[in-house]
This record gives structure tokens, C-alpha cells and sequence, in this order.
């Protein structure tokens, strides 16, 4: 009898995994999130590129800006992208978890050995949106 449990306990732990790894980042997602109490926008995109994975991210005021260290591990997505605020250059960390067609995590900028977060959310859009980029 244990020994059916333990293999049931080793399937069932097995399936979490591969579940983890079947999600899929791909996709054009609208984001939301809050600095201060300014709601802002941006646009995610993230293809596929051969085994890897690529992407952008734009801001009502910035063009598209392309991902660095864009990865998916254990269903996080994390990366980095640059803000350009008139003069300045920002880079952004974001830790994102996806479950279906939305995602939320955090963003975090520091500046001067201060470390800020924000909330983000986002949604993916429907398939047949994807061709109006």
C-alpha cells in the first residue's frame, strides 16, 4: 500500500512540474500598473525565436523597446527593459507569473541604491488581435 502511495505522491508531484513548464508566454499582452497614484499602460510582446524565447515592451510614450534576459522558468517570466524618460534610461526588472491568459508580478527600478517596486497585471489578447500589432 505505501508503495502505491509513493508512486502516486511521485506521478502526481511529476505532473505539477510538467504543468509549470506547458505554460505559455507567447503572445501580445496589455498591462497595467500604478507608480504613485498615476495609473500608466504598456504593451507586451513575446515571440518565440527559434528555442528561445524574444519580446518587446512599449509604453504610450516610448516605442517598442526590446527584452534582455527574457526566460521562463517554473511558469515566472522574468526580464529586463529600458524606460527612456526624456534624457534618462531606466532599466526595469520585472518578475511576471503567468496563469492562462494573464499575468501579474512585480516591477522593481533602483536608483541610487534605492530599490522601488510596483504592482503589474496583465492580459493577453485574443489570437485573431495579434495580426494589428
Amino acid at each position: 500500500m505505501k508503495a502505491i502511495l509513493s508512486i502516486a505522491l511521485v506521478l502526481g508531484v511529476c505532473g505539477l512540474a510538467r504543468a509549470a513548464d506547458k505554460v505559455e508566454p507567447v503572445g501580445k499582452w496589455k498591462c497595467e500598473y500604478e507608480i504613485g497614484d498615476q495609473k500608466r499602460t504598456s504593451t507586451l510582446i513575446i515571440k518565440k525565436d527559434g528555442d528561445k524565447l524574444a519580446g518587446t515592451m512599449s509604453w504610450p510614450n516610448q516605442k517598442e523597446t526590446k527584452l534582455k534576459d527574457l526566460k521562463l522558468k517554473d511558469g515566472t517570466l522574468t526580464f529586463s527593459a529600458v524606460r527612456k524618460l526624456q534624457e534618462n534610461e531606466i532599466t526595469v526588472a520585472y518578475t511576471l507569473t503567468i496563469d492562462g491568459d494573464k499575468l501579474k508580478g512585480k516591477g522593481a527600478v533602483e536608483n541610487g541604491g534605492t530599490k522601488t517596486e510596483f504592482d503589474i497585471e496583465g492580459k493577453r489578447e485574443k489570437r485573431d488581435k495579434l495580426t494589428d500589432k
